[in-house]
């Protein structure tokens, strides 16, 4: 059993990351469109329902090339490998809540996604190249896409 505790999480947040998102890129600061009408569009029933179940897909799907660790609790207790109808409730109804957040540990505990109530997009935290290239395949069947944030390609490994 992986052990899992505070440290591994502060460790993961401080890696690189990658955004899974409806967007295919980042939205730049000064962008003459109207971002943040369309995120408040978008992360409002039915949308945000829609968008929850591309993760869940996704996750579902990276979950038969990988164990995963997931928590729904702000990552106080971890199930491996649950029940795909328990991780559809977390991501669909507890990750639907304010504030709900959804935690998975893969590869390992080596990479981390975090999935909050309140965003469209899921970060990925210091994934390999090889959990890197199966998420693109995964987001990409979702409609999804991955990319990395611009002001994170200057953090080292």
């Amino acid at each position: 059993m992986m052990t899992i505790d505070e440290r591994t999480i502060e460790a993961l947040l401080e890696k690189p990351y990658w955004i899974v998102d409806v967007f295919p890129m980042q939205v730049p600061a000064d962008s003459p469109g109207q971002f943040f009408a369309v995120e408040e569009y978008f992360l409002r029933e039915p949308r945000i329902g829609e968008i929850r179940q591309k993760y869940l897909r996704l996750l579902l799907k990276w979950n038969c090339y990988d164990d995963l660790y997931v928590s729904a609790d702000c990552a106080e207790t971890w199930t491996k490998n649950p029940d795909p109808a328990l991780l559809e409730e977390w991501v669909l109804r507890k990750g639907c809540l304010p504030g709900g957040t959804v935690h998975v540990l893969a590869w390992e505990g080596r990479t981390m996604a975090v999935l909050q109530a309140e965003d469209l997009s899921m970060t990925v935290y210091n994934p390999s190249e090889e959990c890197l290239g199966l998420l693109r395949r995964l987001a990409e069947a979702e409609g999804l896409f991955v990319w990395m944030p611009e002001m994170n390609n200057s953090i080292e490994n």
